[in-house]
């Protein structure tokens, strides 16, 4: 009857423990999904002058979001951007750009010459904002949003260079993924815009 009872002991106390830590699994994960992001416009971001921009002001646009690069093959996409900007931002469209020095160094420069440099070369009038780190250890958490096989289906892991783009619809959500080479006026692209802002 002693054994018995032992065993039957030990089975709740390290049976409840179990259950207990279980639950705890359980909860965090939930916990962790429900404060998972779920729309681009959950972030705050620095600009390109260092002030705190919510992405939730975009709300109700279409945006382009594209990580840059000053010295890179890609660079002059730039100017393809702000004609998408210039053609459709009466439409509730708008072009995100991210400097980021992830590639080969190809952006060196300081928030202020990146500016200097996007603005004299490029005409750049689309929201530009502070240097970050699409990928690697120190990858920005909209980054990681962005590249999330849970945030959209066609995503193939990391950003693989400078200029990759994402398109994403009104509410935050990424609906479309465009290689670096792919140019911003490219008929994929606007296609694909023309079609988000329907």
């Amino acid at each position: 009857m002693l054994k018995i009872g032992l065993a039957a002991f030990t089975f709740l106390i390290f049976g409840g423990i179990g259950a207990a830590y279980a639950f705890g699994l359980f909860s965090n994960a939930e916990s962790n999904a429900a404060t998972a992001p779920k729309s681009v416009y959950e972030f705050t971001m620095k600009n390109i002058d260092g002030k705190d921009v919510k992405l939730k002001n975009y709300k109700g646009k279409v945006a382009l979001v594209v990580n840059t690069a000053s010295k890179c093959g890609n660079t002059p996409q730039y100017e393809g951007l702000q004609n998408l900007y210039n053609k459709y931002k009466d439409q509730n469209f708008v072009v995100l750009g991210f400097p980021a020095n992830n590639f080969n160094g190809q952006e060196p420069g300081t928030e202020k010459e990146i500016k200097e440099f996007c603005t004299l070369k490029y005409n750049v009038t689309f929201p530009m904002f502070s240097k970050l780190s699409v990928k690697g250890a120190d990858q920005h958490p909209l980054y990681a949003y962005l590249t999330s096989k849970e945030t959209f289906s066609g995503n193939k892991g990391d950003v693989s260079w400078n200029f990759e783009k994402f398109l994403v619809d009104r509410n935050g959500k990424v609906i479309a993924r465009f290689a670096p080479k792919t140019k911003p006026e490219s008929p994929e692209i606007v296609a694909a815009i023309e079609n988000a802002l329907k």
